[in-house]
Order: structure tokens, then sequence, then C-alpha cells
């Protein structure tokens, strides 16, 4: 080859390189867990967002336990790895996940394409997914706290429908409990979630925050020895112990399983649980099928309708290497579209509020209706780093007092007292 056609070749070569690398689609990685169905299913929805964008998204998947995929997160984002570029968190880890510097703001991106945050449940972003006033996370599925009833029960005693207050529900179940022990020795007036771990602390959250109470104040200080906070423990004691609406067993055992295959068999009249239980007390084999109904959680003296929020959000990587990708990928799996979809075929509550609206949606899921309503009530547990810790403090001294083995009272200041070194030894 002369030296004149060697260098032609290689400038055509080079052109044609130069060229290959333009077309080349970009490739981001999507962290996500869960069941095998749901992963299935996030299979078919990224391939839709590639051929429509022409972003290739390498799926990588994660245990179904939550723990483990909250470590399976941990260990690549602290190492400051490229992968994942884009992944799912539970509500309770972004605070953590924020100020460890793990999570790109999003308000650029946002301003930039003119995105509509309004589109979610109000003050959702703001409660969850804000630190330091900078929106790194979007909420993509929404779980908030709930109460079950018994429609054929209630009416058969007199009642026209579920309780607006505490006290409503407190005398509802009473009257109902009496009469079905007539037959059901077994029966129960309210079961709801006290055993040591997180969900004690939902229900905590929804008893003190309805009757005007809080977890922490605007700069993320516990305020748990509050008046109101001792009030609704007592509150809860109570449904035990004075009332005796509420199984003893409440404080050693009672879990979300616990509580709706206690309503589901037919031996509660009111039931405390998140979303999920619906399918499950509606199934072909639910003694209780076509005879349950949901209502917001009662509110209390000096407060109003609050259901604990539960859910997961997305986010983006800081240590990205393709950051405006990743950004697209965000905004498709929160489209309206794509939440409907897992609406419908996965049975997600949405968190677009907008979706709600889906004659299709409400078709097949008539409950929706009332879950919206619930949604707009939903409080997020407290969005700071070292909840996890506020948390186990928490669970021991309100556990303690429904065991009998502390007065609520002191229960509260105790963990006042430890949630207070907790917070003084993180900001050092």
């Amino acid at each position: 080859m002369t030296g004149i056609w060697k260098s032609v070749w290689i400038m055509v070569a080079a052109a044609a390189l130069t060229a290959a690398c333009s077309e080349r689609t970009s490739q981001i990685t999507l962290m996500i867990g869960g069941a095998p169905a749901e992963l299935d299913y996030w299979e078919s929805t990224i391939r839709e967002f590639s051929q429509a964008s022409g972003i290739d998204v390498n799926l990588m998947r994660q245990p179904t336990d939550t723990d483990q995929r909250r470590q399976s997160l941990i260990i690549p984002l602290k190492a400051g790895q490229k992968d994942p570029d884009v992944f799912l968190m539970d509500i309770i880890w972004i605070g953590q996940f924020a100020a460890s510097r793990w999570l790109e703001p999003l308000d650029g991106y946002v301003d930039r394409d003119h995105f509509d945050l309004t589109s979610f449940f109000p003050g959702m972003v703001d409660f969850a997914d804000k630190y330091e006033g900078q929106t790194v996370a979007l909420p993509v599925y929404v779980d908030a706290g709930l109460i079950y009833y018994r429609t054929d029960l209630l009416r058969e005693y007199g009642f026209a429908g579920p309780p607006e207050t505490w006290s409503e529900l407190v005398d509802m179940a009473a009257r109902v409990q009496a009469g079905e022990r007539r037959a059901n020795p077994g029966f129960w007036g309210f079961v709801w979630q006290g055993a040591q771990y997180e969900g004690l602390i939902c229900d905590f959250l929804e008893f003190a925050l309805s009757n005007g109470g809080a977890l922490v104040d605007h700069a993320g200080n516990p305020t748990f020895d509050r008046p109101e906070n001792t009030r609704a423990l007592q509150f809860m004691i109570d449904l035990i112990a004075t009332y005796k609406i509420s199984p003893p067993n409440t404080y050693t055992e009672m879990k979300e399983e616990e509580v709706r295959t206690a309503f589901e068999a037919g031996n509660a009249l009111f039931e405390r649980n998140w979303p999920y239980a619906w399918g499950l007390h509606q199934g072909a084999s639910s003694p209780v099928r076509d005879k349950v109904g949901i209502s917001l959680i009662p509110r209390g003296e000096g407060g109003g309708h609050v259901a604990a929020l539960g859910g997961w959000h997305i986010a983006v990587s800081s240590s990205s290497d393709d950051k405006r990708s990743s950004w697209e990928l965000v905004k498709f799996i929160v489209s309206p579209e794509v939440q409907l979809g897992f609406a419908l075929n996965l049975g997600w509550n949405p968190a677009r509020q907008d979706i709600y609206d889906s004659p299709e949606l409400v078709k097949m899921a008539p409950h929706l209706v009332t879950l919206k309503q619930v949604f707009m009530t939903a409080s997020a547990r407290p969005n700071v780093p070292y909840y996890s810790m506020l948390s186990r403090v928490l669970q021991a001294q309100v556990n303690a007092a429904l065991s009998g083995i502390t007065p609520p009272g002191a229960a509260l200041t105790r963990a006042q007292s430890e949630a207070v070194k907790v917070v003084e030894t993180y900001r050092q």
C-alpha cells in the first residue's frame, strides 16, 4: 500500500469509527429488587424505554428482602462506583443516603424540563424526597396506613359507616366484640401492629399525629416526650388493658401478617394495615370476601386523619457516569403511562394523584378512590439520616409501655433522653 493510499485508508477508518461512536447508545444500570413477577414486568418496562430513547439499560436484580436490598445498595454507593446509575429506595433510607451524598440533586433537571412535581400527592416530595432543600428522589409507588372494617358487621349492629374518631372506633369495637363473642370467643374489636419492630413506629406515628403530636421538630430534633404523644401512647395501652378490644399478644406478636390473618379469618371488626392486604382479603378463598371496607385512620383530640407514609422512591447516584440519561429513565418511570401500567399489572398504588382518575383503573380497582383520600393524609417518618437509630430507641420504649413494664410518660422521657444522645453523637 502506497503512503498516499495508506493515509486515505486511515482517514476513512477513523471517520467510520467516529460515526459508529456517535450512533452508539448510552448505557446505564438500574438496580431493582422484588418478587419474580415484579422483576419480569420491570424487564418489559425497561425494554420499552430503551426502544423509545435509544438508551440501553442493564437491569441489576436485587434480593427480595428489604434489608438485603439496602445493603446491596450501600456497598457500591459508599465505594463511589459508577453502577448502579439509578435505583429504588425504601422511604426511610432517603435521609441516610442523602446525608452520605450518594444521591444526585434533581432540581436542575426538573427546572430544565419543566417537570411538574405537583402531579404527586400534596407534600409527598417535600416530606420524603427533599434533603437540605434539594430534591434528591421522586416517589414511584406509595403505601399508607389505613383501617379495614367489616361492612356486614357494622350494618348488623346498626352503624351507618366506619368511625371518624378514635372514640367512635372504641365504642363500635366494644359493642360488636361483645355481640360476636357469644358465638366466637376469639373475636376482637381492633387488631394493629404492636410488636417491637418498625411497624410499631408507623402505628405510633398515626396515633400521635392524629392527636396533635409530633416525633421531631422542624430541625430534626426529637420531640418524643410531648404531652400529646404521651396521651396517644396511653390510649394504645388502654386499647389492650382497659377497653380490652385489642388482644394481649398485640405487643408480643402482632405484625402485619398476624393482624391480616386474624381479620381475614373473621376474628376482628377493625384492622390497621397497609393497602397490600386488600387483594388478599378479597381473594377467592377469603372468608371476608366482599365484606370489607377501607377508611381513613381515625382522628383524635387536637389532630386530623394521619396515615404513616410508606413506599419506594427512585434516585440517581451521585457517582453515575451518565446522569443525563439516568434522569431520562427516572422521568420515564414516574410518567403517567408507566405509573398506570404498574397499577394495572402489579397492583401498585401510583404516587401520581392524577392516575387515580383513570377510568380503566377505577373499573379494575374501585377501592382506589378511597385510597386516594388516604394518601392525601399521609405523613412521612422523620426524614433524618439517623432515623434508624431513633426508630430502635422508640420501638423499645413504646413496646415496654405497651407491655406494662414502663409507664407511658416515663417510657417517652427515657426515649427522648436516648434520642437526644443519638442526635448529639451524629452531629459531632
